[in-house]
């Protein structure tokens, strides 16, 4: 009998362990997944800058209308403005930060036909066809593996870490680099309204 009463006792304390284990189980079946869902969480171009930075606070009070190009006010404003593009803060929060973000690469270094360095920028054109975006909206982006598919203004997507670290380059002075861990060609989202 005092086996019995010993195993009585003991019956609830293993159904509790068992239903504890079983409970942990589930937890990490459905929880594995959602940990997993996003590695690399979206950067968008927006999270770049500083809310508080406004590049243009200063000449708020100026009638540019009023100006011809030629003005010696208009000159000087226009060097203002470039001094404050090519000095735009970066996010702090970035620093260490990674993620992955859309933009346009335009090759730096080359082996081969790969590329090991890019800038990044967020719209087709910049750098080339237009002067370059501020400081914090060019990414200087290395990679220590040779990477494929980097041509001059392709859409990429790019994931790695982020680092507040200038860079004074032949297409702009990049606010940001990137340490590069792999490259994917852009797509357009799709959007299942257009098909309908």
């Amino acid at each position: 009998m005092a086996c019995l009463a010993h195993f009585a006792c003991r019956r609830p304390h293993t159904t509790e362990l068992n239903m504890k284990r079983l409970l942990l189980l589930v937890t990490l079946i459905f929880a594995t997944p959602l940990l997993a869902a996003n590695p690399w969480p979206e950067i968008t171009w927006d999270h770049l800058v500083p809310k508080d930075w406004d590049p243009s606070a200063e000449f708020k009070t100026l009638d540019l209308t009023t100006m011809q190009d030629s003005d010696p006010r208009a000159m000087e404003a226009l060097e203002k403005l470039k001094h404050a593009w090519e000095n735009a803060p970066g996010e702090p929060a970035m620093n260490g930060r990674k993620g992955r973000i859309a933009g346009y690469a335009l090759p730096l270094e080359r082996q081969g036909d790969k590329v090991t360095e890019f800038l990044l920028v967020p719209y087709f054109g910049a750098c080339i066809h237009t002067p370059p975006p501020p400081a914090n909206q060019i990414i200087h982006a290395k990679s220590a593996k040779p990477l494929a598919g980097v041509k001059m203004m392709v859409p990429v997507w790019v994931y790695g870490e982020f680092t507040l670290q200038r860079a004074d380059t032949t297409w702009g002075i990049a606010g940001y680099q990137l340490r590069v861990d792999k490259i994917e060609p852009y797509e357009e989202p799709r959007d299942e309204a257009r098909k309908q």
